[in-house]
């Protein structure tokens, strides 16, 4: 039976019978193996008398043993000893390889359509201002609007607040619901004969929406517009196919499911033929035609090196590189279906511990439409995340009040999801007692066949 089958029965019996359950799974999991290969990992189990659960790898996924080597390696060897050589050695080239490593694992992308360098804000940015100025300017002068929705991510509007201002443009906002996403029909109605791009996250950042890809693109383009996609939320964790479903434009943040660290690097995607037509506004030597040349004009470079800009941030790109080999060696699809069982186990405590405590679920239950991570939501769940993270229980908190349980497949088990949520359940239990601490409230459910 695969995990996907087994965790629809995860609701039934207690919560011997659910832990068990989870034992089980990782115990038939073909991808537990990976779960070792990450640091702090070894820290959750029966051993340890805290359990410590980390439910936040949607918004900074754990290191990798192997980032540790690679980045000590790195200071000891490759800059230590090799010094300013190293750039004709091998950095140079590390932006446009490790993109094309990632657009093979995760992305459904050829060779030489996607880039690694600077953050998710400003090559959201470089993208979308060469696509507005190309439709707009270059190419059709009644393409005024930019399409975006009133939930996406902040930087995402507030970027395009300032595109749109610069350039004189005018912003449709699709009115999204936060609980859910935006769908094919909403772009439908919102797109047409003016519309020049439209930008939209692939996975709901508060919700964990999954939208239509292919779909939404397909309708884009009918109109005669571009789309940007956002996939920091679903790179590494959902399958995608950027090729295949003809996107024009996509960017995405390293620091998430693909372990790349603090402050990591974002990577951008840009469809091989318009490479050569979109320009890019932020013109520097990384991305002319001869870097050491220096003449005195910017000339680009052909292809997807136009689209950087300065030194690319190397040491900021090594950790990355391992989890991308881990999914590739794994298989994007293989992660997905550990994805989609740990999202419906938690969904099924969820529903058997919180949702009697007064919890909304508001991540879609419906996998097909659910992203890596399960939203819910209560009044109390801004103390609840700080006593959790008192606890080295760790989920994420968004206003006014959600909680989200983010769930990465490469370095979480079913018996961490199992004490995360239990533990959510004991401190939510307590603060609606008006005590503190996970003991109050675990105490306060001993003998209820369910834990309650």
């Amino acid at each position: 039976m695969t995990p996907r089958t087994e965790s629809s029965h995860a609701g039934l019996g207690g919560q011997d019978a659910q832990l068990a359950f989870a034992r089980r799974m990782d115990r038939i999991d073909g991808l537990a193996h990976y779960r070792r290969q990450f640091v702090g990992t070894d820290a959750v189990g029966d051993a340890n008398p805290n359990p410590f659960a980390y439910l936040d790898g949607n918004s900074l996924g754990r290191p990798t043993l192997a980032g540790v080597a690679r980045i000590t390696e790195f200071l000891t060897h490759d800059w230590g000893t090799r010094l300013i050589r190293g750039w004709d050695e091998e950095w140079m080239g590390l932006p446009l390889k490790i993109g094309d490593d990632l657009g093979r694992a995760a992305l459904g992308a050829g060779s030489g359509q996607v880039f690694v360098g600077d953050s998710t804000t400003v090559l959201l940015y470089k993208l979308a201002r060469a696509a507005v100025d190309y439709r707009r300017i270059d190419t059709d002068p009644v393409r005024t609007e930019i399409v975006l929705d009133t939930d996406n991510f902040p930087t995402d509007r507030y970027l395009l607040e300032g595109i749109a201002a610069e350039r004189g443009l005018t912003l449709h906002w699709i009115h999204s619901d936060p609980a859910a996403g935006v769908t094919v029909d909403q772009v439908r109605h919102a797109v047409g004969p003016q519309t020049a791009l439209v930008l939209l996250s692939h996975v709901a950042y508060r919700s964990g929406f999954l939208a239509d890809m292919r779909a939404i693109t397909d309708q884009v383009h009918a109109v005669g517009g571009l789309v940007l996609w956002d996939l920091s939320h679903s790179v590494g964790s959902v399958p995608v196919e950027l090729d295949l479903c003809d996107v024009d434009l996509a960017v995405g943040c390293s620091y998430k499911y693909l372990n790349g660290g603090p402050g990591a690097p974002a990577f951008g995607y840009v469809r091989r033929d318009l490479q050569d037509v979109l320009t890019q506004p932020i013109q520097g030597w990384m991305g002319t035609k001869d870097v050491f040349t220096m003449g005195p004009g910017y000339v680009p470079a052909d292809g997807i090196r136009r689209f950087m800009s300065g030194t690319p941030p190397i040491v900021g790109m090594l950790a990355m590189q391992d989890t991308i080999a881990m999914i590739e060696e794994a298989g994007i699809d293989q992660v997905r279906a550990k994805s989609v069982a740990l999202t419906e186990f938690a969904l099924s405590l969820v529903d058997t511990w919180l949702v009697p405590l007064g919890v909304r679920v508001t991540s879609p239950r419906e996998h097909t439409h659910r992203g890596g991570h399960v939203t819910i939501n209560h009044p109390a769940m801004r103390q609840v995340t700080k006593t959790l993270w008192e606890h080295d229980v760790i989920p994420d908190f968004r206003g006014p009040d959600a909680l989200r349980i983010g769930l990465s497949p490469l370095s979480t088990s079913f018996v961490e999801t199992f004490e995360g949520v239990a533990a959510i359940r004991d401190v939510l239990r307590g603060v609606l007692l008006g005590q503190s601490g996970l003991a109050a409230g675990a105490e306060a459910g001993r003998g209820t066949p369910t834990g309650l």
